[in-house]
């Protein structure tokens, strides 16, 4: 390797973020070389690393699994991370010299990101949680730290999330680089083979956590499984019920909870389809599905499922999902999205 050659470490702690990860290194985001240093204590990031290790990876990307603390001190000055909501991220900014970070997704995250840039002190803290001070102080010097790197031209985003043109705009104010996720590596791979089911339900955290009504879910799951075969994918904090009760339906096959969802559903055809309430992972499935004809259907929440309890922003992201599954539906298509 030349002196001068260019290495980056990542660090990956969701399957997400191992998948963007790679894929940001095939579009020239990496380095000559690219050491992914994968987290040792997340068993679906241990399940899919493996499965991904099947795969022709890009040349000069390595991975190796270590303890979360070991590789954040591995870490050198140019680094590829997921969401900067992270507290092992956020420790390793503030702690070790940084002079290019490229986020890659992993949920919601690239969403907040233009809001929290383009406000002076805004700090990186997960909304809807309760955190210390500590914690609390963490995500504003994490906020001034990535602001101040936007503004030296050493900060990008990587997303597949088609966003809209305003948050584009306060990103590009703010100095972040937003480079698009198109997966062409993925789909460049051989694939799983297809479900064989002609229709795949993707199960919705928003039953697990509560915000959604699981009689009402349960009802439009049921109905699905009365048209044809469904396969159904857990969320990983499903509701039991309604788990158990669709594991006694005919029609319906329960997915073993596990497996990476996109490399799962990688195999599907045209012909085939996947639905779900709203999720980022269906926006990304959109992109990744969509190239072969498979369709991705994301459901609007009807007003009567939603408990009364439910924060206000739960609903709104929600929305917010729904319309960008639609872009990233109308940009397979090639139709021109309109201005959100």
């Amino acid at each position: 390797m030349s002196a001068r050659a260019r290495v980056v470490g990542a660090l990956v702690e969701s399957p997400l973020q191992l998948l963007c990860t790679i894929e940001a290194h095939a579009a020239g985001l990496g380095g000559d070389t690219t050491r992914v240093h994968v987290r040792d204590d997340v068993p679906t990031l241990a399940q899919a690393r493996d499965a991904l290790a099947r795969a022709t990876l890009p040349a000069g990307l390595t991975m190796d699994v270590r303890p979360v603390r070991n590789a954040m001190w591995s870490l050198n000055r140019n680094r590829i991370v997921g969401e900067a909501f992270s507290g092992v991220v956020q420790t390793a900014l503030l702690t070790r010299p940084v002079t290019s970070l490229t986020l890659v997704d992993d949920g919601l995250a690239a969403l907040d990101l233009d809001r929290i840039l383009s406000s002076p002190t805004g700090g990186f803290v997960r909304s809807g949680v309760r955190s210390g001070a500590a914690r609390r102080a963490l995500g504003r010097a994490t906020g001034d730290r990535l602001r101040a790197l936007a503004r030296r031209g050493g900060l990008t985003l990587f997303t597949a999330l088609p966003l809209p043109g305003d948050a584009l705009g306060r990103l590009s104010e703010a100095g972040v680089r937003v480079v698009r996720d198109e997966f062409a590596w993925f789909t460049s791979q051989p694939l799983e083979d297809a479900p064989a089911e002609p229709t795949v339900v993707v199960g919705s955290g928003l039953v697990g956590a509560g915000f959604v009504d699981a009689d009402s879910y349960l009802s439009w799951v049921l109905s699905l499984a009365a048209e044809g075969p469904v396969l159904y994918v857990p969320y990983r904090r499903d509701d039991p019920l309604v788990r158990r009760i669709l594991r006694t339906t005919p029609g319906v096959t329960i997915a073993d909870p596990g497996a990476m969802l996109e490399l799962r559903l990688s195999g599907m055809h045209e012909g085939q389809r996947v639905l779900s309430l709203p999720t980022t992972s269906t926006v990304l499935l959109t992109s990744i599905l969509g190239q072969r004809g498979v369709n991705v259907e994301v459901k609007a929440v009807p007003d009567s499922w939603w408990a009364p309890s439910v924060p206000e922003q739960v609903r709104k992201d929600a929305a917010f999902l729904v319309d960008l599954s639609a872009a990233a539906r109308d940009a397979q298509t090639g139709v021109r999205p309109p201005v959100m």
